[in-house]
Order: C-alpha cells, then sequence, then structure tokens
C-alpha cells in the first residue's frame, strides 16, 4: 500500500464510516507510525478528505430565565448570583 491507499482508506472513515475527527487523525497517527518506525518507508503528501471537528456551542439561559432565576433569590445569594452573571462566569470559572 502507498500513498494513495492511505488517503482512500482515511477518506473511506470521514465519508462513508462518519467517523469523528480525533478517529481519523488517530487512524492516520497510527499508519504514519507504522509506516516510519516498523516498514522503514517514508509516507508523505496523503490528500485525504479530512474529518470535520464538531463545533459544541454552550448552552446559555434566556433573558426571561435569568430573570425568573434571579427572581427567587434574595439578600447575598442574589448579590453573589449577580455578580457572576455580570461578570460572565461559566461554571468551571
Amino acid at each position: 500500500m502507498g500513498n494513495e491507499e492511505v488517503s482512500l482508506f482515511l477518506t473511506h472513515l470521514a465519508v462513508n464510516r462518519d467517523v469523528a475527527s480525533s478517529t481519523q487523525n488517530q487512524a492516520l497517527n497510527a499508519l504514519v507510525f507504522l509506516y516510519r518506525k516498523v516498514l522503514d518507508m517514508e509516507i508523505d503528501g496523503i490528500g485525504a478528505h479530512r474529518a470535520k471537528r464538531a463545533r459544541k456551542l454552550p448552552t446559555v439561559l434566556s433573558t426571561d430565565e435569568v430573570k425568573r432565576f434571579l427572581g427567587c433569590m434574595s439578600g447575598i445569594s442574589l448579590l453573589q448570583a449577580r455578580l457572576l452573571y455580570g461578570c460572565g462566569l461559566r461554571l468551571k470559572e
């Protein structure tokens, strides 16, 4: 197998098998390791169709949900929640 077969295999993973980009990258790295370290052959110029990385959008509250949430609080808890919300901090910050 040469560059063309490796490219076809990686394209098959992305298009037909619909794998994640990390899975395709792992397969590419495994094949490069096999060729370079085990078979002692150089493999380069792989022109495979790459899988797209999924973009995860954060889940946010609507304006009405925030108003209802803050409306249920009072005192120090309300002050802390308003500060956190106003600063744009997320859960793990």
